[in-house]
């Protein structure tokens, strides 16, 4: 019955929040965990994703990471609203001259109350990303988010953990 219900999860469409004020989801957010892609294979530890708002209305995007190396990686692009009511479904594009072309589905699919975190997903659940506002969540928080992205249904087993400090890449515990 558990499988029959999940099966059926992931037949139905992939669910945004019903708004998001965008001022408030500007600002750096911490990337707690994904479902890997082939653009961050470079990033060993501390994914960071910061959106600003342009002057044309747009919202810029930087995200940057650590190499193995600890070397810093960027990558600079441009996000737009592609669902006006909600502001919840937006198209984000990485393409130099920042041009608002072969944008990717960017869709806020869960929301803290007080933007605390964020998580983003695709209609097809091709990739997630699980963001804080700091580099950890409290587990019962953590817990809540699996909770619903499998009712969304997502295939947890794809998510994985970003290190934030080279110490959690090799293993060991750390300080933040």
């Amino acid at each position: 019955l558990l499988l029959a219900a999940v099966a059926l999860a992931g037949d139905q469409p992939v669910k945004t929040v019903a708004k998001v004020d965008l001022k408030r989801y500007l600002g750096r957010w911490h990337e707690i965990s994904s479902i890997p892609q082939w653009f961050q294979k470079d990033c060993a530890y501390g994914v960071t994703a910061t959106y600003s708002l342009r002057a044309d209305g747009d919202i810029g995007v930087l995200n940057q990471c650590r190499t193995a190396d600890g070397s810093v990686k960027k990558a600079e692009g441009i996000a737009w609203v592609v669902d006006k009511n909600t502001n919840a479904k937006l198209k984000v594009s990485f393409i130099p001259g920042k041009l608002k072309i072969l944008g990717g589905d960017y869709w806020v699919i869960d929301l803290g109350p007080d933007y605390e975190y964020a998580v983003v997903g695709h209609p097809d659940r091709e990739y997630g990303w699980v963001l804080s506002r700091t580099p950890t969540l409290p587990k019962e928080t953590l817990d809540g988010i699996w909770a619903r992205l499998k009712a969304q249904g997502y295939d947890l087993s794809q998510f994985k953990m970003t290190p934030q400090t080279p110490c959690q890449v090799e293993g060991k515990e750390c300080g933040l």
